[in-house]
């Protein structure tokens, strides 16, 4: 018997969540993916796999048999959960990217807007070595202000972001876009 697809998968495992963290937001938790061990290990796997095929990502310095990323960063808090999985699956460390005031050493800092406000995230300066490549690693690709600001925050520091991944996409609100010309692989797209 055959699997379903991933996005199959989260579609039918995820929930929506109106009117939160305001009105007029749907948040799509995936929590309930996360905790399906089954569905998790194919999130995780679908991740790690959609960078390797990715011949794009071959032309930022990956060379055969090569995985195309040295450390996967995860963005605060559930690409935290992510980020680890993948990382401990391809065998590389893993970097966290953190809300403001998290991190005890020397950090740079982006502000970045949200669909509902603005915040601030902050990166390790030591964290990713110059001309090292980064997986970036997220739950939610909504407007991109996020991980826009955990790439710039990535490169900052002399990072390279191979690629970034997400499991879900919202495509009305133009995060794809907002990320160019980083190379972005989505599980499931709504």
């Amino acid at each position: 018997m055959t699997e379903p697809p991933i996005d199959e998968v989260i579609a039918a495992i995820a929930v929506d969540i109106p009117d939160f963290p305001e009105p007029g937001v749907v948040f799509r938790d995936l929590t309930p993916v996360f905790a399906d061990a089954g569905a998790f290990r194919r999130v995780v796997e679908a991740i790690a796999g959609s960078v390797l095929e990715d011949p794009r990502v071959g032309a930022l310095g990956a060379g055969p048999g090569d995985r195309g990323f040295d450390v996967v960063a995860g963005v605060e808090a559930r690409g935290f959960l992510l980020a680890s999985a993948v990382a401990l699956a391809a065998g590389t460390g893993v970097v966290p990217v953190r809300k403001a005031g998290k991190l005890p050493r020397a950090r740079v800092s982006a502000d970045y807007a949200l669909e509902y406000g603005t915040a601030t995230l902050e990166l390790h300066t030591d964290s990713v070595a110059p001309g090292q490549r980064v997986l970036l690693v997220d739950d939610v690709l909504a407007t991109g202000g996020t991980l826009e600001a955990a790439a710039g925050l990535v490169e900052q520091v002399g990072g390279i972001v191979t690629a970034i991944s997400v499991v879900v996409e919202l495509p009305a609100l133009g995060g794809r876009e907002r990320l160019r010309p980083h190379t972005v692989h989505t599980l499931w797209t709504t």
